[in-house]
Formats: C-alpha cells, structure tokens, sequence
C-alpha cells in the first residue's frame, strides 16, 4: 500500500473490501465496499450512526465511480472556439500558473478567490484554507457550506460557546420522550436516521415536526405544525411564552448554568400564542400541547435544520429555540438537549479547519493574535503574513468579476451555478472572471463555465477523515487507485504550489496532512490533537474535542460546563421580523425550496445514477390543488415561477401536502428548471446565510 492507497484488485484474485462511509449527508452511513472483476458492490456495515441500513443514494454511490462521464483528463478551454478541450497536466497547471500570476501582479493577493465544499475530507479544508493564506496569501476563502450550517452555528457557538451539530450521540434521540423537529425532513434527506425516530415512537415518544409542508416526515408525527415560511421565530418565542407563564421553566438550572434570561423573559412577555397564530397559522391549541409536551418530559430534544436556518434571521431563529432548551433546563442533560441536523457529508470537519472565511484550524478565529500565532507556528511562516478575515460565501460570489472583488476563482467540491441563491446573477459573475478553475470529477454546471478543468479522485480513491453530525471523526478508506491521469485535491494543491514557487501547498499524502492538521488544531474548540488514524480505526470513530492521545474523548457534551469563559450558556433575546421579501400583488406566494429523497445538493452526482434518475426524473413545482384551480394548471402542466431576480419553469405537482399559500420545488436541478433562479439573496447579518426559505413569486402558464 503506498500513500494509503490500496491496489485495485485484478482478475482472478479475492475481491478487495474495505470498511468506509457514504459520500453523501453528515449522517456518515457506514459501508463496505467490494471491488470485484465487473465492479464495485455496496454492502451493508453495522455502524452505529445506521446499524446496517443506507438509503437509495448510499447503495447506489459506488456506481459513479466508473460513470462514462466521468473526467479522467483536464480539460481547457479553446480560445478560438470557446470549447472545453482535453489537454495534458502541464499544460493546464500551467495555465493556471500563468493566470495567478498575471491577476496577482495587476490586482493584488486578494484577487485571487477560493471556494471549498462541506463534502471535502478533513485532510482537503485543511489543505484548502493552508494553500489560500500561505501559497496564495489572500483572504478570500469560504465554501459553500456557508448556505447549509452557518445560522445554527452561529446560534451555538454565542450561546455555548461552540459549535457542534449534535452535542450528543445519534442514539440520543431514540430515547427522548419528546422530540421536537424544525425545519427538518429526515425521512428523505438522511432515510436511514428515521431508525431512531422509530425507536422512539416505539418506546412511547412523541415526535412533533414544524413545517410548512405535509412531509414524509410530518406524516409520522404524533403533532404537525404547519407554519408559514418564515415564522419559526414567532413560534419559538410562543413556546417559551407558554412555559414561562405556565410555569414550566427550570428555575434552578436558569440560575446556575445560564446568563441572560431577563432579557429574553422581557421579550417573549408579548408573544402571547394567539400573536403567534396570527402570523405563523399554526393554532394556540397545538402550541400550547407542543410547549407542555417538551416541558413535562423526562428527556426532551429540540433539533432544526435548514428550513429554520435558512433565512436572513436563521441566527435568531436557531437562538430562539436554543432560549427554549435552556429555559426548559435540557441542554447537557443525558437523554436531552438542543441540536442540528448538519447537512453535507462533512459539513462539521469541513468548517472547522480553515475553509471558512474568518476561521483558522480548530475552530480558531482567523483575527485572534493567539490563534494566528499558534497556526503561523505549525505552517512556519510569521503571524503577521497571514491575511485577514474574508467575506461570507455570497458577498465573494457576488463580488467576482467586479472592480472591489476577485479577478481569479479556484473551485473544489462545489457547484455554486445550482446551488447559490439567485443563481443567475452568479453565473454572470463567474463569466466576467479573467480565470476560473474547477476541481471535479463530473462536468457540473460550474465547470462548464471553467476556463481549466481538473479532473480530480472521488471518494473510493482516497483516504482521508470525515466528521459526522455527532461531531465523530470518521476515516475514509480508499478500495482503489484513481483512473490513470486523474488526481487528487491534496496531490493537486501540492503541484500548485510547487509550480507557483511558493510556500504552503503542503504535502499530497493526507496521513501526513492529518498528523499536521492535529498540531495545528491542538488547544482549539475542535481539537484533534488526539484523534489519530489508529484510534479512530479502533474505536469506529473519535468524538472532538479530544486533546489526548491517552484521554478521553467527548460524546457528549456540557455536562458540567458550556465553552464560554464562565462555563454559563447564554440567552439571547431575539424578536420576529418579517421576511426580506413579502408578498405583494404582483409576487402574491410564498416560495420555498427543499429536497427529494433519490436526488443530493446540485444533483451532479445524483442525476446521473440511473436508478435514482427513474425514482426522481425532473423537477417540478408542488402546488396545493386550491391554488392550482385559482391559476387554472392541472397536475403535469409546465408551469413558471416568476420573482424580482429571475424565473424556472418544472411541471405542477398538485399536492394538499403545501399550503394553499406557499409554492415548493426541489432545487436539485439546472438550466431551465433552476429553483434558485428565484431565490432571494437578502443574508443574515451575523451568518451570512441567505434567504433561501422564503421569496415572493408569481406561478404562471408558460
């Protein structure tokens, strides 16, 4: 085996297996995979975040890894024609080179921009945010798991003090009295977690789900309250309303492990339920049961997910139902507590080691002279050459192209053409880049529009680590090589670097990246210090924070003490405001995006499985059967979704499921059937997160 990487297993010899975890969601579903003459095979693996079980997405993952579009060769872009042509390593890399060079002489350092992914290994954000500050110096780095986690880790970490999805084991919730769900479809974004609610139901629990939609998850709810988009908050603050004046609050624990309840119980005073109801619809009956369902609980666990962070106020949302769990008392109590349900597959690890714009590894802030110190140390540079802060995902998006922003974009994991809000404008903006660099191993919509295309090793071809939404770091095991003339993100970075002539590309060998990252994470709030390969092997996953190679690690978090310097949680009061966009007469719905079960993210991946491309062929638009009579549609019929930045067109869905106000769609495809055409692009001031849950828009005949 060299640099962890195994042979591929050739005809007539025992198949090669190797014990590893789905590519797609945080839930990090432990498999096996089997590489024998006529391909790879998924099996099942008892892990303990799945027991065995995968969803549609994980059984069919190992089919992409010999996709007849896959690239195997980089590809540049003719100058004459304007087509994308197959081209050798070098000269690519030193296209590249020379179009640095050429933006950093007549720009600056900040002319060149990097952009990660939260489905990148441990091992390639760390990489990515060393080769951004030290090989290239500029402060423009984030990744696009600034549209997934940021608003409930920003809510985490001003109230604990850090930010992990779940402070506490996935088992958690199999055993929690009541369980209350915001935002969140399980049941088709992470299927095989939907064992745990069941478990739950089973021993008496109740499950109560927040949602504008009838989801497959709603549907299995004890209580379901359909709110309008964009009201969580309202709701939140209803809830401890009713706690407060009902007398439900944890007095003792308030006193003794909290700072700041005052403010908050002078704020939700006037959120009297029937306010509540009047702007959310759901009825004060089902918030009054939901408040005493959580209050008399022995083990109760509030989690959201992105249909209550997703907004401009998705850091007060999160916080206010954080207020809840604190003023309920469950927060570090076994059994209980607040959480969130991280998306991407490494959407924890992916933001704890550089990727982000104002972070440094260990989730070290990027403007602490400590901080700066301790990483410059690791890296062998001074402090005072690293580059500050950067801005959030959007705002560089946005900025590219223009004379304040970035001149050259280098692209790894990520299809921000589909995935970023009002996505037209920022596919113009990558147009109007002088250079643009996309590392992947399909032509996604972004690479399409790639002056430089690499083709880049997918998950199977590589080891690495991963970090699941309990915070357990995972290890990633290749079963093969990489086609010939493709190579690694850490292999990639690693030539840059070289080519470049400058410092930080660091090693290509991600063991070695890895026992790097862990001294450069020491003393932080993720420390991986004592994490290694070894012990995560041992142990089917390690828990962060873990300083120790000896010591224990942290499964479960709070206990004793928050992270904040005094050990005391805090509240914070937060108030309801509308969304950045309300209806009108011109744009009279609601419109919000989400999921599908058989698709993932961009659908790069996902919409080239044949067996997931039959299970959800298209897009389309879920209209209530009230409104698509108003509009006079008929299910099947193309149907477009106009708003202020754009328009897509996907046939209706007729469905009681959606409110008789509000329009869903999928965002999962491109082109003409684009759902983030429309989407507002109005951020959190805190997050960054945009409005991707709530626009105002029109439905129309073609």
């Amino acid at each position: 085996m060299t640099d962890g990487v195994r042979p591929a297993t050739r005809p007539g010899r025992t198949p090669r297996e190797v014990a590893t975890h789905c590519p797609y969601c945080a839930l990090q579903c432990g498999m096996i995979l089997r590489e024998e003459t006529d391909g790879v095979t998924v099996l099942p693996r008892q892990f303990p975040t799945n027991r065995g079980g995968l969803c549609q997405k994980g059984w069919t993952s190992a089919e992409l890894l010999d996709h007849p579009e896959r690239l195997t060769t980089p590809l540049l872009r003719d100058p004459s024609t304007g087509e994308l042509r197959p081209a050798s390593w070098d000269a690519a890399l030193d296209r590249i080179v020379t179009g640095l060079h050429d933006v950093q002489q007549r720009h600056g350092r900040d002319a060149v921009a990097v952009f990660g992914g939260g489905g990148l290994t441990n091992e390639k954000a760390y990489a990515l945010g060393r080769f951004a500050r030290v090989a290239l110096r500029t402060r423009h780095i984030d990744y696009n798991g600034r549209f997934c986690m940021s608003s409930a880790a920003a809510a985490g970490m001003r109230a604990f003090g850090v930010d992990r999805g779940l402070p506490f084991p996935l088992s958690d919730l199999g055993r929690a009295d009541t369980l209350l769900l915001v935002g969140a479809n399980p049941a088709e974004t992470m299927p095989p977690l939907m064992r745990w609610l069941t478990e739950q139901r089973e021993r008496g629990g109740r499950l109560i789900v927040i949602d504008p939609r009838v989801t497959a998850t709603a549907r299995q709810a004890d209580l379901h309250l359909q709110a309008l988009p964009g009201t969580d908050l309202a709701v939140a603050n209803a809830l401890l309303h009713i706690a407060l004046t009902e007398g439900y609050v944890d007095a003792d624990y308030i006193a003794t492990r909290t700072a700041g309840f005052t403010a908050v119980r002078r704020t939700v005073a006037s959120w009297w339920p029937a306010r509540a109801e009047a702007l959310s619809g759901v009825p004060v009956a089902d918030l009054e049961e939901t408040a005493r369902a959580l209050a008399t609980a022995q083990r109760a666990i509030i989690l959201t997910a992105r249909g209550a962070e997703q907004h401009a106020k998705g850091v007060d949302t999160v916080s206010g139902f954080v207020n809840l769990a604190l003023a309920l008392g469950l927060p570090g109590r076994p059994g209980s507590g607040y959480g969130c349900l991280t998306g991407q597959g490494n959407g924890q690890g992916g933001r704890e080691h550089g990727q982000k714009a104002d972070q440094l590894p260990g989730y070290r802030k990027i403007d602490d002279l400590e901080a700066r110190a301790h990483v410059a140390r690791v890296w062998g540079v001074p402090a005072d050459e690293l580059p500050g802060p950067g801005v959030p995902a959007y705002q560089l998006l946005d900025s590219l192209g223009t004379d304040q922003g970035p001149r050259a974009l280098l692209v790894f994991g990520s299809n921000p053409v589909v995935s970023a809000p009002r996505a037209g404008r920022i596919e113009s903006r990558l147009r109007d880049l002088d250079l643009l660099v996309v590392v992947d191993f399909l032509l996604s919509e972004t690479a399409a529009l790639a002056d430089v295309v690499l083709p880049t090793a997918q998950w199977a071809e590589e080891d690495g680590t991963m970090t699941n939404l309990e915070g357990r770091v995972l290890r990633r095991r290749a079963l093969r090589q990489p086609p010939p003339g493709v190579r690694t993100d850490l292999t990639i970075l690693a030539d840059l670097s070289t080519r470049l002539e400058l410092r930080g590309g660091g090693s290509a060998d991600p063991h070695t990246v890895f026992e790097e990252l862990r001294r450069a994470s020491a003393g932080g709030l993720a420390d991986y210090a004592g994490i290694s390969w070894d012990r995560i092997d041992a142990a089917d996953g390690v828990f962060w924070p873990c300083p120790a190679d000896d010591g224990p690690d942290s499964p479960r978090l709070f206990t004793d003490r928050f992270a904040t310097p005094d050990g005391l949680a805090r509240f914070h009061p937060v108030e309801h405001r509308p969304a950045a966009e309300e209806v009108c007469p011109e744009y009279p719905l609601h419109f919000t995006t989400g999921r599908v079960l058989a698709q993932y993210q961009s659908g790069t991946q996902t919409r080239r499985v044949a067996a997931l491309r039959r299970a959800a062929p298209d897009a389309f638009v879920e209209l209530h059967p009230d409104l698509a009579e108003r509009l006079g549609v008929t299910d099947g019929e193309p149907v477009r979704v106009v708003s202020r930045r754009g328009e897509f067109q996907a046939p209706a869905r007729l469905s009681p499921a959606i409110r008789s106000d509000t329009v869903f769609a999928p965002f999962h495809w491109g082109g003409q059937a684009r759902a983030n055409s429309v989407t507002n692009d109005a951020v959190d001031p805190v997050s960054g997160m945009p409005e991707f849950k709530i626009c105002a828009v029109r439905v129309e005949k073609p």
